[in-house]
């Protein structure tokens, strides 16, 4: 089986999920308390959320693109993990709109706060899981041209990130907010080019 429908399908989940994230913010009625500027500070959470989930999402979908380019073809155990990969980026837009509700209340941001950065840990072991499933030698659906350093570097810099979500979720009993900072900082780390990152690999695809 080629990759197009499968990537045809994906683009097309993750293009949901992305919209959906932005639905959360919402437009403040006419006459709220302090004006339409107080009224829209008060957004910061939805903001902050929304931001640091469409930096992950967008990542992935980079990520997930090139990892199909190195794809020669597909089999049934990559249907299923992808199938889970879109799972977890479903969920996003409730984790996201759940932060976004609870960060600033005094019951239940902490619990928030573990469910979001979870959500991220869980999206981050299963791409992490297609990604060693598409490389493995022993399926060889990988394109050949990818020699064993820069397989090894890939999964790498793919596993580095699950270290600070799972710190997320241990942080998120004691600070929702540094919960929600450890998340938009492995967004960060991922936005820009790394060894192993798709734009440090492309000559090699």
């Amino acid at each position: 089986m080629t990759t197009s429908r499968t990537e045809a399908f994906s683009d097309g989940v993750i293009a949901i999920a992305v919209t959906l994230l932005v639905l959360d913010i919402k437009v403040p009625e006419p006459g709220a308390h302090g004006g339409l500027g107080r009224a829209l500070a008060d957004q910061w959470p939805n903001y902050a959320a929304y931001v640091v989930s469409f930096v992950t999402i967008g990542i992935i979908w980079i990520n997930h693109h090139h990892t199909l380019l190195r794809v020669r073809r597909v089999d049934q155990g990559l249907l299923v993990i992808n199938l889970l990969l879109l799972l977890t980026i479903g969920v996003l837009p409730f984790t996201t709109s759940l932060m976004a509700a609870y960060l600033r209340e005094d019951e239940g941001q902490h619990l928030a706060a573990a469910v979001y950065s979870g959500s991220f840990l869980v999206l981050g072991c299963v791409f992490f899981a297609l990604q060693n499933y598409v490389l493995s030698t022993r399926r060889r659906l990988h394109d050949e041209r990818i020699d064993p350093a820069l397989r090894r570097s890939i999964l790498r810099r793919n596993a580095t990130g699950l270290i600070p979500y799972a710190l997320a979720v241990v942080a998120a009993p004691l600070s929702a907010y540094a919960s929600l900072a450890i998340c938009g900082a492995v967004a960060l780390y991922y936005a820009l080019p790394g060894e192993g990152s798709p734009s440090s690999s492309r000559a090699s695809q």
